[in-house]
C-alpha cells in the first residue's frame, strides 16, 4: 500500500534523531498520523542544523496521502476504466517491445484511420449532391461509434480468450490487461490500435449499398448492431488465437474473409431488403463531384499499404512483401477494369479507373503476405476482370439498387482474392502461412472455400435479422418526401453547397 507522505519545508528528522522513544514513534506512524503528536516533531533545515516547530502550537503538519491504491478492490467499472493499475506500467516497463516494428504499427494504424476518410470521399463523390454529407456522415461517425464499441466490449469479444473457438471473453472489457502486454514484438495497445481501425472501416464499406435512402438513426443501431454480432465473432473465427477457422487453417492476411467478404455479402443484402431508391431504372442517377472520388481513391490507395504492409505486425520481410504486392495488384485491376470497358463501351473511364484501382486492393488483401510479387499480377488482372464484369451484370440483369458497387467491388473481390490464396499461397515466402494449389497442396483452395461459405452465410444470416430488427424499431428508410428532397437536409440540417 502506498505511504502517506508529510508535506514539509526542510528535511524531515530521521528516527535515529529523536531522543525520546515515543517522540520517535510519534513521528514515524504515519499510517494513522495524530496531529497533536506530529505537532512536536521537529525539522531540520537544508543546512542540516534542527530547528524546532514551526508556527503556533496549534499548527497542522500539512499531511497528504495518495489514494491511488484505495481505488483497487472498488468494483466500479467506470473508475477502474479511468484508473490504470501501477502494475500495468510496471510491466510496460520490463517487457521490451521492439522499436522498430512498434513504430512500424503505430504509423499503419494511422494510415488505416485515414482510410476511413478517404472512403467517405470516395462515395461522397459518387451520390448526387443533395446526399454528399449524409453519405460523408456514415463513414466519420463510425470512426467515433466503433471506437467507443471497441474500447468497452469489441475488442475483448474478438481477441480475448476463445470460447469454444467462436467468440472471445469479457476479460480485455475498457481494455483491462492490454496496458503493458506484448503481442508478438509489439505494445498490445498499439495492436488494438491498429485492429481498432478494421473494425471501423468494415461497416462503413457497408453504407456503399444504401446511400441516399436509409434513415440516419437506423445506419447508427445498424453499424453497433453488425459489428458487435457480425465483425466482431468473425474476425475471432479468423485472426485470433484459438479461433476455429484460425486452427482449421483459413488464411486471411489482411481481411480478406473478415473486412471484404462479409461487408460485401452484407451490402447486398441491405440492397435487396431496404429496396431500390426512388427513380431507379428511370433516372440516371450521376456522380456529382468526381474529383472527389477520385481524391478519396488516392487516401484509400494510400492508406492501403498500412492496412495490408502493417499486418506483418512487424517492420521485415513479410511486410516489405505485402507493401509490393498490394501495389502490384492494385495497379494491374486498375489497367485490367480499364481495358475493359474502352474493349466493350468505347471509353475508357477515370470512374473505371478507381472502380479497378480498389478491386484490385480488395483482392490482394488476403493474400497480400503470402504470394510472389509475379502472383499479383495475376490477381489483380483477375480481380479488374471480375469486379467489372460483376458491375455489369448489376446494371444489365440482376437491377438490385446496390448503389456504389459495395457487393460489386467489396464482396466479389474478397470473395476471390481468397480462394486465390489457396491457389498461389507459398510457405516460403512466409512461414505463418501455407502451401496452396500451385505449392502442391489443393486442400488450402477447399479451406479457403470453407472460410468463405460459412462466413457468408453468417454474415447474411445475421445482417437479416439485423435489418429486421432496426426497422421495426428505429425504422430503416427515410420517407419518400425526406429521399426527394435528399438526405443531407432532412437527416442532418445541413447544405453542403450554397448553390
Amino acid at each position: 500500500m502506498d505511504r502517506p507522505t508529510v508535506r514539509h519545508t526542510g528535511r524531515v528528522t530521521r528516527p535515529d534523531e529523536f531522543s525520546d522513544t515515543s517522540e520517535r514513534a510519534a513521528c514515524t506512524d504515519l499510517a494513522r498520523p495524530d496531529p497533536s503528536r506530529v505537532r512536536g516533531c521537529t525539522t531540520s533545515s537544508p543546512s542540516g542544523t534542527a530547528e524546532p516547530p514551526r508556527g503556533p502550537p496549534d499548527d497542522r503538519a500539512e499531511v497528504s496521502y495518495e489514494f491511488s491504491d484505495t481505488f483497487r478492490g472498488w468494483g466500479w467499472l467506470l473508475i477502474g476504466a479511468l484508473v490504470v493499475p501501477s502494475a500495468a506500467w510496471a510491466q510496460a516497463t520490463e517487457a521490451h517491445a521492439d522499436s522498430g516494428d512498434t513504430a512500424w504499427m503505430l504509423v499503419s494504424a494511422a494510415l488505416v484511420l485515414l482510410m476511413t476518410p478517404g472512403l467517405a470521399l470516395f462515395y461522397g463523390g459518387m451520390v448526387r449532391r443533395k446526399n454528399v454529407l449524409a453519405t460523408l456522415m456514415y463513414s466519420h461517425f463510425a470512426l467515433a461509434l466503433v471506437t467507443i464499441q471497441w474500447v468497452l466490449f469489441g475488442y475483448s469479444l474478438t481477441f480475448g480468450k476463445t470460447h469454444h473457438g467462436l467468440i472471445g471473453g469479457f476479460e480485455h472489457a475498457l481494455l483491462n490487461g492490454v496496458v503493458g502486454e506484448l503481442k508478438g514484438s509489439v505494445p498490445a495497445l498499439a495492436f488494438m490500435a491498429f485492429q481498432m481501425k478494421f473494425a471501423i472501416i468494415t461497416p462503413a464499406l457497408i453504407s456503399g449499398a444504401f446511400v441516399e435512402r436509409m434513415r440516419f438513426a437506423g445506419y447508427v443501431i445498424f453499424t453497433l448492431l453488425w459489428t458487435t454480432l457480425v465483425y466482431d465473432p468473425v474476425a475471432h473465427w479468423v485472426w485470433a488465437d484459438g479461433g476455429w477457422m484460425n486452427a482449421l487453417g483459413v488464411l486471411d492476411f489482411a481481411g480478406g474473409t473478415v473486412v471484404h467478404w462479409t461487408a460485401g455479402v452484407s451490402a447486398l443484402v441491405c440492397a435487396i431488403y431496404i429496396g431500390r431508391r426512388l427513380g431507379f431504372g428511370r433516372d440516371k442517377f450521376i456522380p456529382h463531384d468526381l474529383p472527389m472520388t477520385i481524391t478519396g481513391a488516392g487516401l484509400l490507395w494510400f492508406g492501403w499499404f498500412g492496412f495490408n504492409a502493417g499486418s506483418a505486425l512487424a517492420a521485415g520481410q513479410t511486410a516489405a512483401l505485402a507493401f509490393a504486392t498490394t501495389h502490384i495488384a492494385a495497379a494491374t485491376a486498375a489497367m485490367t477494369w480499364v481495358l475493359a470497358e474502352w474493349k466493350f463501351r468505347r471509353r475508357p473511364t477515370l470512374l473505371g479507373f478507381v472502380s479497378g484501382l480498389v478491386a484490385g486492393l480488395v483482392a490482394i488483401t488476403p493474400a497480400a503476405g503470402f504470394v510472389s510479387p509475379g502472383a499479383s499480377l495475376i490477381i489483380g488482372a483477375l480481380a479488374g476482370l471480375a469486379c467489372w464484369f460483376a458491375v455489369q451484370l448489376k446494371e444489365r440483369r440482376f437491377h438490385y439498387d446496390d448503389a456504389l458497387d459495395a457487393w460489386g467491388v467489396h464482396g466479389v473481390g474478397g470473395m476471390l482474392g481468397a480462394l486465390l490464396v489457396g491457389v498461389f499461397s507459398r510457405k516460403v515466402l512466409n512461414t505463418a502461412g501455407a502451401d496452396g494449389l500451385l505449392a502442391g497442396d489443393p486442400s488450402l483452395v477447399g479451406k479457403q472455400a470453407l472460410g468463405l461459405l460459412v462466413a457468408g452465410a453468417y454474415a447474411a444470416v445475421m445482417t437479416l435479422g439485423i435489418l429486421w430488427l432496426v426497422e421495426r424499431t428505429f425504422g430503416l428508410r427515410v420517407s419518400e418526401d425526406d429521399e426527394r428532397e435528399g438526405l443531407d437536409a432532412t437527416q442532418h440540417g445541413e447544405a453542403a453547397y450554397n448553390s
